[in-house]
């Protein structure tokens, strides 16, 4: 007996041996059980070299407690101290499957399957599972034979007398057994059914590539026709009645739980037209579907398909008819929108608090080797019958051995794939449960570490090696398409496998480039070379060329890195911040393939590239309105004369727009390190603010310059520039002109014609100098909201404005002037005009039914008269219906009519004025939110089409590529362009609702 406090020597060598729980583990030795072997060492270092010496204790502990009578339980213990073999592959199962422990607690003479051990034993085929299945009557004993069998391939996995790939391979022939007894069964139970068709069972999925896991979804494709010697329509109905009867029983047999439990669902739903498709069809019905319907990914699913059971003849007749169809999938008109799609990780889908435990479906998850490999057999196999395999191992060696894939990162996947399935599978093996998450018990990641061989740290070093693999196929994943395409063209490593020309060139079709002839070109003048320029070009390019493929225009994106790069070139900071800042390279690439508007301005400056990184060029958060005043106005000081100074202004103003265009792109589309921002309004708001404060910024160093020029410091009259329209409301866009008012007020001293010969000439050189043709985009400053529209002049003083609107201002001016506020020049003037207009448009007594009349009837005749021939009014974004004219006016009908009582109304912004209608109890939460959202989403149109064609319009563009890229900032996928055209409609024709009732009933 061991002294009290004391631990006894059996204690300690239990833990030695890998025991958690040793106090649990020495009573389990005591126990009559295992008292003739209890002190065998044989047996405690047999339990310490499994995955987990306790689950493996306990499972032998009620193997021999299941034992029929202590003969049985001798032979068990004898057996199991005197032959290796079968004390490896026994306790290896007991210690990483408690499912298979209790199937042999269950039947308690199936450990006898594990005792033999020879050749055939190693490497067993369809033809050893069916005879280990044949005894089989009914499904329990069906599930019984079922599990016997896969205890004895689990046993050979753990033990590593197979590798994962033969484990995957032996499953599969496993499940081909199963469903030929299985159906052999349903046909025993209808031999009519039987009789009166041929069935032939297709395994698509997993099982059709030779690679199931141990707990899956068995997939099936169900053929049937006639039996031979009938023919007729009533003879084919029945056919396919009975067909449809065999196999759904078969897969009842397979799904359904009985007291064995269940052995897998057997899946149905990768049949044409899915669930909603009869379980059965013929092989004609089967072609005609593919010719006619199939999309990409049924293609896809087809790489894998393969008979397994059934009637030989009837299988091999579906393969041949279909396999032609699959390598022809990538001539399909759709095929490239679809492979996008395809390409994008499906995480979205999957509960955030799994993302990080996915194997499958996760970054760097199995699903991104399979996916690439199959998409790169579509793209290459019509070609080259080497690729045609269904198993994806297989399949990836073959576009290595054909330079479709660089050897290297071909074996780095092949390695970190053979891993990740492994973990899958012990996973699985455990509890026989289907599931892709990585355990987070301690006690779950120990034992998995330890079945992986991980001794040492088996928790630690788990993970560790877990997300080192997983980092190399999400750094291999998008490599895997492009970096051959470079091989192919820079033609640096003698020796190696490369593309052909031919090859390269469907590869680019494949991935969206319409030019894959000029693509090319592009990426050989990169890359080729032995420089450190093109070496570090080499690098960039596999992972740019994706970034460029995931947009709508991926050669215009892969034209203007080229431009960029040939102009920074000899730059020493460019390509290293490419390389070396995170956010650098995707947001460029982005910004790149984007559209036409930031590329053109980010070419005239190439170096305003840096503000894309994280470094110290400030990032792509717009500059606020002090800031940017500050350096235009630090800039003017420096210049030598008028011109040299707006120069310069304009220069930070091309540089402010392309980091505010940048800004919203990368928002919009998102990359890996910032998401899509939810929050469209927040876009809006972004854009139309930086717009603003930018130009005004720019008008102020351009005032200042021209005083400097003509007067010195001071001008004999103080002069103030008033916003109007979108600028004075912050919500001006890319191609916004300027709307302004000029006032002036002479100084002391100062002539009434001298101060307004001053203001005059003034204005004619700010417009002068800020429309003069350059590399920078013109600024053009419109005046027509001033007293008497383009009839009346340009500028005017205080009093001449007071005078105007006291005796003569129309109900459109006063309209106008909600928008009205100081953005430039003299503070104290341009507060003193707003003191003077706010009467005008916040009146005391309200407005009258007469004005309301004349402004509806103003908005009715600009809906008619500025409408543009031929223009679709419902997508027109400004002036159609539920569009931002629509909006706008019934929110400043609103500020009109009460924005006297309600200060809150008293704003020049659109959005604000519509939240304080609403908190005022205006308008309800339902149409406010209603009018909001339309006035975002066509704002944001107005911006995506400027961004996209370079110049503004009101509509959506009618090129395919235009529009799509219009959608991609949208957030609309690839070949949703017409999702997009529905959704602007449909949000448009529920605002007109809301202004039909606000504006014109009301």
């Amino acid at each position: 007996m061991t002294a009290p406090g004391r631990r006894s020597s059996t204690f300690t060598r239990l833990l030695r041996h890998g025991f958690t729980d040793p106090s649990a583990a020495e009573r389990l030795l005591d126990g009559v059980e295992l008292a003739p072997v209890r002190n065998d060492p044989v047996l405690l270092e047999a339990l310490g070299a499994t995955a987990d010496p306790d689950l493996a204790l306990h499972g032998l502990v009620r193997l021999l407690e299941a034992q029929p009578d202590p003969t049985a339980r001798r032979e068990l213990l004898d057996t199991l101290i005197a032959s290796k073999p079968l004390r490896d592959r026994l306790l290896g199962v007991l210690g990483a499957s408690e499912a298979l422990a209790d199937h042999l607690a269950r039947h308690a003479g199936d450990w006898q399957a594990l005792v033999t051990y020879e050749p055939r034993d190693l490497h067993r085929g369809v033809a050893e599972f069916e005879y280990g299945l044949a005894e089989a009557t009914d499904p329990v004993s069906l599930r019984v034979a079922y599990r016997r069998c896969l205890l004895s391939i689990a046993a050979r996995d753990v033990c590593g007398t197979i590798d994962v790939a033969e484990t995957a391979a032996e499953l599969a022939d496993l499940a081909t057994a199963t469903l030929r007894a299985a159906l052999a069964l349903a046909e025993a139970a209808a031999p009519e059914d039987a009789a009166r068709c041929r069935l032939a069972v297709i395994a698509m999925g997993k099982c059709g590539g030779h690679e199931l896991n141990y707990v899956s979804d068995v997939d099936v494709i169900f053929v049937g026709e006639p039996a031979e010697g009938t023919g007729d329509t009533d003879d084919e109905a029945r056919a396919m009645r009975a067909a449809t009867a065999l196999a759904s029983h078969l897969m009842r047999i397979c799904s359904e739980t009985t007291v064995e439990g269940s052995i897998w669902p057997v899946d149905a739903n990768l049949r044409p037209e899915g669930r909603n498709g009869p379980l059965v069809r013929t092989l004609s019905s089967h072609l005609a579907y593919y010719q006619r319907w199939a999309k990409t990914w049924e293609f896809q699913a087809l790489l894998k398909a393969r008979p397994v059971a059934g009637d030989p003849g009837l299988g091999a007749e579906y393969v041949a008819a279909l396999q032609p169809l699959v390598w022809q999938a990538a001539d399909r008109e759709n095929f490239v929108p679809d492979v996008q799609k395809m390409r994008r990780r499906v995480v979205e889908t999957i509960p955030v608090a799994e993302v990080d435990r996915q194997l499958k479906l996760g970054p760097g998850g199995l699903r991104d080797v399979e996916f690439a490999v199959q998409l790169l057999q579509l793209v290459h196999g019509r070609s080259d019958t080497s690729l045609h395999s269904g198993t994806t191992l297989d399949a990836l060696e073959a576009l290595a051995a054909g330079g479709y894939v660089g050897r290297a990162d071909a074996a780095q996947l092949d390695e970190a794939y053979r891993f990740l399935r492994s973990m899958e599978h012990r996973i699985q093996l455990h509890r026989l449960r289907r599931t892709h998450l990585v355990p987070e018990e301690e006690a779950d990641l120990r034992r998995l570490g330890r079945s992986l061989g991980l001794r040492t740290d088996p928790v630690a070093g788990l993970l560790r090696a877990w997300r080192r693999h997983a980092s190399v196929v999400r750094r291999l994943h998008e490599k895997l398409f492009y970096r051959p395409l470079l091989d192919a063209v820079a033609q640096l490593a003698p020796g190696e496998a490369r593309l052909s020309a031919e090859a390269a060139r469907e590869r680019m079709v494949a991935l969206g480039y319409a030019d894959p002839a000029a693509a090319l070109r592009h990426l050989e003048a990169l890359a080729s070379g032995v420089t450190r320029k093109a070496a570090i070009q080499r690098t960039l390019l596999p992972v740019l060329l994706g970034w460029f493929a995931d947009s709508a225009d991926p050669d215009t994106g892969l034209l203007n890195f080229r431009k960029v790069s040939d102009a920074l070139g000899q730059t020493p900071w460019y390509l290293r911040l490419l390389r070396d800042e995170g956010a650098a390279a995707e947001n460029l690439a982005r910004v790149l393939s984007a559209g036409r508007l930031a590329p053109d301005l980010l070419m005239r400056a190439p170096e305003a590239v840096a503000l894309l990184g994280d470094g110290n060029a400030g990032g792509l958060a717009p500059r606020g309105r002090l800031q940017l005043e500050q350096e235009i106005l630090a800039a003017v000081r420096r210049a030598d004369g008028a011109v040299q100074a707006v120069t310069a202004a304009r220069g930070v103003r091309r540089r402010e727009l392309f980091r505010t265009a940048a800004a919203d792109i990368v928002g919009s589309y998102g990359t890996e390190a910032q998401p899509v921002e939810a929050d469209q309004g927040a876009l809006v708001d972004l854009v139309g603010g930086a717009v603003s404060d930018l130009t005004a910024a720019t008008l102020a160093g351009t005032l200042r310059a021209v005083v400097r020029e003509g007067w010195g410091d001071t001008l004999p009259t103080r002069f103030a520039i008033i916003g109007m329209g979108r600028f004075g409301g912050h919500e001006l866009g890319y191609g916004s002109d300027a709307d302004v008012l000029f006032v002036h007020e002479p100084r002391d001293g100062a002539g009434e014609r001298e101060a307004a010969d001053a203001a005059g000439r003034v204005v004619s050189e700010m417009r002068r100098l800020l429309q003069v043709s350059s590399a920078d985009p013109p600024l053009l400053i419109d005046a027509d909201l001033r007293p008497e529209g383009k009839s009346g002049p340009l500028v005017r003083t205080l009093k001449s404005y007071e005078a105007y609107y006291r005796r003569w201002s129309l109900v459109w001016e006063r309209h106008a002037l909600l928008r009205a506020e100081f953005v430039a020049g003299d503070a104290d003037l341009g507060r003193r005009f707003v003191e003077l207009v706010d009467p005008l448009r916040y009146p005391a007594d309200g407005l009258g039914e007469d004005a309301v009349r004349e402004i509806r009837r103003l908005k009715a005749r600009m809906e008619s008269e500025r409408l543009p021939r031929g223009a679709d009014p419902k997508l027109h974004a400004k002036l159609g219906p539920g569009g931002l004219s629509d909006v706008e006016w019934t929110v400043q009908l609103l500020q009109l009519r009460h924005g006297h009582t309600e200060r809150g109304l008293r704003t020049t912004r659109t959005r604000q004025a519509l939240s304080a209608a609403c908190a005022a109890g205006l308008i309800s939460a339902e149409n406010a939110g209603t009018l909001d959202e339309a006035w975002v989403l066509a704002t944001r149109v107005r911006n995506a089409v400027m961004l996209v064609r370079g110049r503004a319009a009101d509509t959506f563009p009618t090129d395919p590529r235009e529009l799509a890229a219009v959608g991609r900032y949208l957030g609309h996928g690839p070949g949703h362009a017409g999702d997009m055209l529905d959704e602007y409609r449909r949000t448009a024709r529920r605002a007109r609702a809301v202004v039909e009732d606000l504006f014109y009933a009301s």
